[in-house]
């Protein structure tokens, strides 16, 4: 090879990385002012959550609900406890029918106690479930005011919590999928 088309290919890579430099160049430019015209903003739901006034009154509210009935759990377990230490204290002393009656009975509070605790721990978690979820959709709620008062494109929380219409793809791949569905039904 000559040194004039060594010189002309060293020419021509060197334009072409001179035009790969331009183009990388242009796309961060093109990104940055795309993204200086966002306004993206971040929500902590969990925090928000475990911090909002309303959750440490929803907390009292079930406390104040249930704790009768954790205390009459607990009364009931006292009494339990009590009947079991009489029967390891007494048992050998006493005739097999007594024994065998303390038994049953021990038994059946036994069954008793925990048919009881497992309705309180259903009865618990389904008011505790309805109590956060009414507070989670304000919580969304208040950060969609937010979002469109102070003109955010996009929260961004676990998941998306908002996102503007201008963003919004959701109507494109509906469609999309709608068409599909009819080609696959119409075969």
């Amino acid at each position: 090879m000559s040194k004039k088309t060594i010189s002309k290919r060293a020419f021509n890579y060197s334009r072409v990385l001179l035009c790969a430099g331009l183009v990388a160049w242009l796309s961060i430019v093109g990104t940055v002012a795309v993204a200086a015209e966002m306004k993206i903003g971040f929500v902590n739901a969990a925090r928000v959550l475990e911090e909002a006034p309303q959750a440490d009154a929803a907390r009292v509210r079930l406390e104040k609900e249930f704790s009768p009935r954790d205390k009459k759990l607990v009364d009931a377990q006292k009494k339990v406890r009590k009947l079991e230490e009489k029967l390891t204290r007494d048992g050998a002393i006493m005739s097999e029918t007594e024994r065998r009656k303390l038994e049953r009975d021990i038994l059946s509070q036994q069954r008793e106690l925990k048919r009881g605790q497992e309705e309180f721990r259903e009865d618990l978690n389904i008011r505790r479930n309805e109590a956060f979820d009414a507070l989670r959709r304000r919580v969304f709620e208040v950060i969609n005011d937010i979002a469109k008062a102070e003109k955010y494109d996009l929260v961004i929380s676990d998941g998306v919590v908002y996102a503007d219409d201008r963003i919004d793809i959701t109507g494109k791949v509906v469609e999309q999928l709608k068409k599909e569905f009819a080609a696959t039904t119409k075969k």
